[in-house]
């Protein structure tokens, strides 16, 4: 009899630990995730490619531009999901035209299974690091981001989200915290990175505490203080499609972004970005030393996080879309480098046969949490061959910081 209570008993705090992990990566993740409003079986606003074709390897030898679009929680059998829904299974999205294919390894310094602070930091600075830190390592010694690298080199610099700006992968290429849920922190250091475009969500973390929606405890208003460092500040599709300037602060909603009209698309948003950096010149003789862009489908993960399949066929093509512009630009400017990977898998994903076969597959998920899964990794453009392969995440901003010639790299600041 006490054997059995005490298995009684080994067995409800089994059951209560499992339910804690679950509430722990939910919190992680941003607890609840929002939905937009949409038909997500209306995916005519995806163009896909007009050919199956691969883009050919570029013959240019140097780097002068690089654009790193991360599809968060986006793994392979996202991407054929998203493929299947949209083109069928012999047509090809966006991104699996680049070239040059990989598989990357997404673990962070603690964890086999890792967050997007952790791995936003390791795309970022090139070091591990514990979940739910951002641009530091786990002794918390900050580490130079190849952004800011690239800042110092004369580069203009941009981040584009779907999520708030401040939300774990954009914040780990341009801030230095402990913890990636101190947002208001992180909105300070993104604004004093001097990050010429910064586009997303997050408007609530740049606001004194009087305004209404609000999400700071005390009276700074960064909006002001962008404005008196020279950024435009914009809100709106229309302010986006008109404003031509160096600096640009956009934060088109309080929290995340609806990725629904009238707001601007992802792609828009790209393309907006890209056209600005690629506008300013720096120094004395005013020369353009090109530019490094990140640019996150931050809601794929969200979408994964729900187990909403509908939702993640969406956000993938949505990036795609994304995708599409940064590849089309560096195919008429021939000396762009664009990289797409993940920071991570997000739920487990996996499909089978349906009733009608590949036109109708069965969709299973093994978690509402991240997985350990490798994720792909596809580049196009000078140097993108040196992305082949299977290897770490930390080795990404390694490469690129050997192709734009910057170096000690990783670098600790002092």
């Amino acid at each position: 009899m006490r054997k059995r209570i005490a298995g009684v008993a080994v067995t409800a705090i089994l059951v209560l630990l499992a339910i804690a992990a679950v509430a722990v990566q939910t919190a992680a993740a941003g607890g609840k995730h929002p939905r937009p409003e949409v038909d997500f079986n209306d995916l005519s606003f995806y163009r896909p490619p007009a050919t199956t074709e691969s883009y050919p390897l570029t013959r240019a030898r140097r780097v002068r531009n690089v654009i790193v679009c991360i599809g968060d929680g986006m793994g392979a059998n996202h991407v054929a999901l998203a493929r299947l829904k949209a083109v069928g299974p012999k047509g090809k999205l966006h991104l699996e035209r680049m070239p040059v294919g990989g598989l990357v390894r997404t673990h962070s310094a603690d964890s086999l299974v890792t967050d997007s602070a952790a791995s936003g930091t390791a795309l970022a600075t090139g070091i591990k690091t514990d979940n739910g830190m951002i641009g530091m390592a786990p002794d918390e010694q900050p580490y130079f981001t190849i952004l800011e690298l690239a800042r110092d080199k004369g580069m203009a610099t941009g981040l584009v989200a779907t999520s708030a700006i401040t939300h774990a992968t954009p914040a780990s290429f341009a801030a230095h915290v402990k913890s990636r849920k101190m947002e208001t922190t992180i909105a300070e250091h993104l604004i004093a990175n001097r990050v010429n475009v910064l586009f997303g969500g997050g408007r609530k973390f740049f606001l004194p505490k009087e305004a209404p929606d609000s999400a700071r405890k005390d009276d700074r208003d960064l909006i002001a203080e962008a404005k008196g460092a020279g950024y435009t500040y914009i809100e709106t599709t229309a302010e986006l499609r008109a404003v031509r300037h160096r600096h640009l602060l956009g934060l088109f909603q309080p929290e995340a972004l609806t990725t629904a009209p009238p707001e601007p698309s992802l792609k828009l948003l790209t393309r907006k970005a890209i056209g600005a950096l690629r506008r300013i010149r720096v120094g004395a003789s005013g020369r353009n030393k090109g530019f490094f862009l990140m640019v996150e489908g931050s809601q794929i993960d969200w979408a994964c996080h729900d187990n909403d399949a509908g939702n993640m066929i969406r956000q993938t093509l949505l990036f795609d879309q994304a995708v599409a512009a940064a590849i089309d630009f560096a195919w008429k400017d021939g000396r762009t480098l664009v990289i797409v990977t993940a920071d991570h898998e997000t739920g487990g994903l996996t499909f089978t046969a349906g009733d009608n076969n590949a036109a109708d597959p069965k969709v299973h998920w093994s978690t509402k949490g991240h997985s350990g899964a490798p994720v792909p990794i596809y580049a196009f453009g000078p140097g993108a061959e040196a992305f082949a392969g299977v290897y770490d995440n930390t080795d990404i901003p390694r490469k690129i910081a050997r192709l734009l010639d910057i170096r000690p790299f990783p670098r600790p600041k002092k």
